[in-house]
């Protein structure tokens, strides 16, 4: 029987937001917090606080871009008066159940949950410094007549990232260490130990004007915890035919067990859905596409460069997607696309993407396309993160060697029948292309860190908000301030997107024709090319200017009323 990671804790009741309220209305720990039934019940609640299905598949960064920009991608993002993220009503629920837990008087069994509620406070704790840096750090319940602990200052960031990992560790150590794919284990502790110690390694790297050290002691913990992870769990890549398995993995109802450490489930018997289907096949959500610079990035199937082929820039859609890396025809739409159960050939509808590269990767059968009513699971963690966590933390560390390669980046590249990296020959010969992108990067290991990095863009887009994280961390703002494109079009004129005799688009200029079956664009205003009549990408929110502040916006703001009831938050540097 599935356990369904969902709303659980709407039935006992954990409501309140406020750091210095208990939740004592709903459970009395004189009665409560005896069984392991008890400890169990409260612990379920903590799982809301992993990603929903939105928070895994709407990515809205640079991979996926959208008829509209966040305030992060524009530079318009100000200071709130509350919120903001700033939220401590996750903490105040796991910092009372390990007062309390202790109750229980099996010992086995208190450690158990503890360990589980130590693993979210380790991951409320890291999505707290990501945002905001400095945090102050609470170990307990606070009482509300505490005023030391309710006007505490933030703790540096170092101090709380030891404590952070001292407590994925107990996790880990107490922990189950079976492979539940809708339960928190000793391996998804491990996945997200292996995810907090590369962020963290690499921002301290990339980030000198923080002055924080040790980056390096965090590169080897996610050495460590990937590498055991990969020799002791048991977990695989999932493999079908190279054309299909990526697109299977993340289109099969229940997420897949071999690959996937730990998924959100959704289910049509208890009428837990989400809206991807319908997401991506409408105009109401942004019109999300992939971006040309990620499809750029995509290798020719043979390993070698898209982008090293001369005039790649001006390929029109049906050139550009052949003899590519097979998860491109598993992420996008491509001639002779055809939904699941079906044989009709479907080509881009751009009245649902605003870059023609229209999105299919975790796309189920038709029968899930109606509003809010898709079922497929979720993934939050998965294998193949791990196998590239692992590999780029061995790289930034500058011990990665070929067999390093051999057992992660080739175990997903043959998921697909890619060849793998070669280490020397990256390191020979860095990919010019991605070397303009990621301008921090610098050092022997450059080429085969760059080619780490492709593979990550391409293996993870829509997962997680992982993006976002990456170009943080990496000190990689400036990338959110190109110009985001999508298909080339040579001008106005008649497209055969999928060359099979039909015409399937017009751009057009003045007057609208009538062509059967076609869909129409008018130019200049329902479709903009870089160059106007001349042609060129498609070009998307030409006309906003963006901003980002390197000075300011790798943190978030504290909101004003918080420092207003606590005058010992600072703020972050350049946000007052």
């Amino acid at each position: 029987m599935k356990k369904y990671i969902s709303l659980i804790a709407v039935s006992i009741g954990l409501t309140a937001c406020d750091l210095n309220l208990l939740p004592q209305d709903a459970i009395s720990p004189e009665t409560f917090f005896k069984t392991e039934n008890d400890l169990l019940l409260y612990t379920n609640s903590f799982y809301n606080a992993l990603p929903s299905a939105e928070d895994v598949y709407n990515e809205d960064v640079d991979n996926v871009v959208k008829n509209s920009l966040r305030d992060e991608l524009q530079g318009t993002r100000i200071v709130p008066t509350s919120g903001g993220g700033w939220s401590w009503g996750t903490l105040r629920n796991i910092n009372y159940f390990l007062a309390n837990s202790g109750k229980c008087p099996d010992a086995k069994v208190v450690a158990k949950y503890n360990g589980l509620a130590r693993f979210f406070r380790a991951y409320f704790y890291f999505g707290m410094v990501k945002r905001f840096g400095d945090v102050p750090w609470y170990s307990r319940p606070v009482d509300v007549m505490d005023q030391e602990m309710l006007t505490k200052a933030r703790d540096p960031r170092t101090v709380v990232m030891d404590s952070v990992m001292a407590d994925i560790n107990y996790a880990i150590a107490n922990l189950d260490a079976s492979r539940q794919v809708n339960s928190i284990t000793k391996w998804t502790a491990l996945a997200l130990k292996s995810r907090i110690a590369l962020y963290e390694g690499t921002f301290r790297k990339y980030h000198p004007e923080f002055s924080l050290p040790n980056a390096n002691k965090f590169l080897d913990e996610c050495i460590s915890a990937s590498d055991e992870l990969m020799t002791k769990s048991g977990y695989t890549i999932y493999k079908d035919t190279p054309e299909t398995a990526y697109l299977k993995l993340f289109s099969s109802d229940n997420a897949i067990p071999d690959e996937v450490i730990l998924a959100r489930d959704f289910s049509d018997e208890l009428q837990v859905y989400h809206n991807l289907n319908y997401y991506t096949m409408t105009a109401s959500y942004g019109k999300p596409g992939l971006e040309k610079s990620l499809v750029n990035s995509y290798l020719m199937a043979d390993g070698t460069r898209f982008t090293d082929i001369p005039g790649y820039e001006t390929n029109q859609f049906y050139d550009e997607v052949q003899n590519r890396d097979p998860r491109l025809k598993q992420t996008i739409r491509t001639p002779g696309y055809t939904r699941i159960g079906e044989t009709t050939p479907l080509v881009p509808e751009f009245g649902a993407t605003v870059t023609g590269y229209q999105l299919i990767k975790f796309v189920s059968a038709p029968k899930w396309d109606t509003y809010n009513k898709d079922i497929t699971d979720m993934p939050i963690f998965r294998y193949a993160e791990v196998l590239l966590n692992f590999a780029e933390a061995k790289a930034e560390r500058g011990t990665l060697t070929q067999p390093d390669l051999d057992r992660s980046i080739k175990l997903i590249r043959d998921r697909v029948g890619m060849p793998n990296i070669d280490l020397a020959m990256a390191n020979s010969k860095p990919d010019p292309y991605l070397a303009q992108q990621y301008s921090q990067l610098s050092g022997s290991n450059k080429g085969v860190i760059l080619e780490i990095r492709r593979e990550r863009r391409v293996e993870l887009v829509m997962e997680n908000f992982l993006r976002w994280d990456d170009i943080i961390r990496w000190k990689e703002g400036q990338l959110l301030t190109r110009q985001f494109k999508g298909m080339y079009f040579p001008g106005a004129g008649s497209y055969d997107l999928d060359k099979n005799g039909k015409v399937d688009l017009v751009i057009y200029e003045g007057a609208k024709p009538t062509v059967s079956g076609a869909q129409l664009l008018k130019l200049g205003s329902e479709i903009l090319l870089e160059n106007g009549n001349k042609g060129g990408n498609i070009i998307i929110n030409g006309h906003i200017t963006k901003k980002f502040n390197e000075a300011r916006d790798y943190l978030y703001p504290i909101p004003t009323q918080e420092r207003l009831l606590n005058p010992n938050l600072t703020q972050n540097p350049n946000w007052e």
